[in-house]
């Protein structure tokens, strides 16, 4: 297995999840006492008749490692059973879509917090310009945390985007307020009596003690801004969570583009490739109540533009 996993890494492939569901596996052959190499379509379907809670997209994932594993046994001389792959489960995830108004609610509600005891590992000097960031740039939480000083170009207004999903490397533009945003967070950043924050290796976004936050954090804070602004949070995958800020900016900013007149079919293209997608279905469709929706239909209400340093960062 950890030939496989050190394969996988060599290919540019992330195989954290792959580890995590390659460890099920082990203790699965532990508990069943298999010594053989050979993985049988009988441990399959054994180790299938446990997994009674998992949902079918985290099986199907499950089984494509199953799957990938097998023929890399395969593959240098240990012959196995390759399971065939589930039907890929229909996405009937359908995204939250902050409002403008709600959008500036947040920024607020962020520029307003307010610590009442001392707490140093805590993140909430970072969040009015993670929460900008991540609406301008339509980054992913893990991209945005994984940003180190050195990739932050403001001469150029761009970040390099290094830690990606797809694993592969992207710029992402900044607009003028947003760099402004940054450039005043790093100024107050740097006054942190912490060693070593602004050197350009260390993390761009890190709490009092100078260690970079973590996305449980934010998740966290993130549902004490929401309780702030009055949204309500349906909780079980539906959201609305830090993700959907992802999804909120690509919406705002389809529908500005196609306001300025430009062709829908020629939007998303660049909407995809700003936003780090490998194609553009995964950008314009979704899958909700039956039917394929595009991020158009899922567009908040309201025409205005948000500006991200409308409000003090501090």
């Amino acid at each position: 297995m950890n030939d496989f996993i050190r394969l996988k890494n060599a290919c540019g492939y992330d195989a954290l999840r792959m580890k995590w569901i390659l460890l099920e596996f082990d203790r699965f052959f532990v508990s069943e006492g298999v010594k053989e190499l050979h993985v049988k379509k009988e441990h399959i379907e054994k180790w299938r008749a446990t997994r009674l809670n998992d949902s079918e997209r985290t099986l199907y994932s499950k089984y494509s490692a199953w799957s990938q594993f097998c023929r890399y046994l395969c593959h240098i001389g240990i012959e196995c059973f390759i399971p065939r792959l589930p039907r890929q489960p229909d996405r009937s995830f359908t995204p939250y879509i902050f409002t403008r108004e709600q959008m500036q609610k947040i920024f607020q509600a962020c520029d307003e917090l307010r610590l009442h005891d001392r707490h140093m590992n805590v993140n909430l000097m970072v969040l009015p310009s993670l929460m900008r960031l991540l609406y301008s740039t339509g980054l992913r939480i893990s991209e945005a945390l994984s940003i180190r000083n050195e990739d932050v170009d403001f001469a150029k207004g761009v970040i390099c985007i290094k830690k990606t999903k797809n694993g592969e490397q992207r710029m992402a533009p900044l607009i003028e307020s947003m760099s402004a945003v940054l450039e005043e967070y790093t100024l107050e950043r740097n006054k942190i009596p912490v060693a070593g924050v602004d050197k350009p290796d260390s993390f761009l976004f890190v709490s009092l003690t100078g260690k970079p936050c973590v996305s449980g954090s934010i998740y966290q804070w993130f549902r004490k801004i929401l309780e702030i602004c009055n949204i309500p949070h349906i909780g079980n995958h539906h959201g609305p969570g830090v993700h959907d800020l992802r999804h909120t900016c690509a919406v705002h900013s389809l529908i500005k583009m196609c306001e300025r007149g430009t062709d829908l079919y020629c939007a998303l293209p660049l909407l995809s490739a700003f936003i780090g997608h490998k194609s553009i279905d995964a950008t314009a469709i979704r899958k909700a109540d039956g039917r394929n929706v595009s991020a158009v239909d899922q567009s908040a209400k309201g025409t205005g533009s948000v500006c991200v340093s409308n409000q003090s960062n501090r």
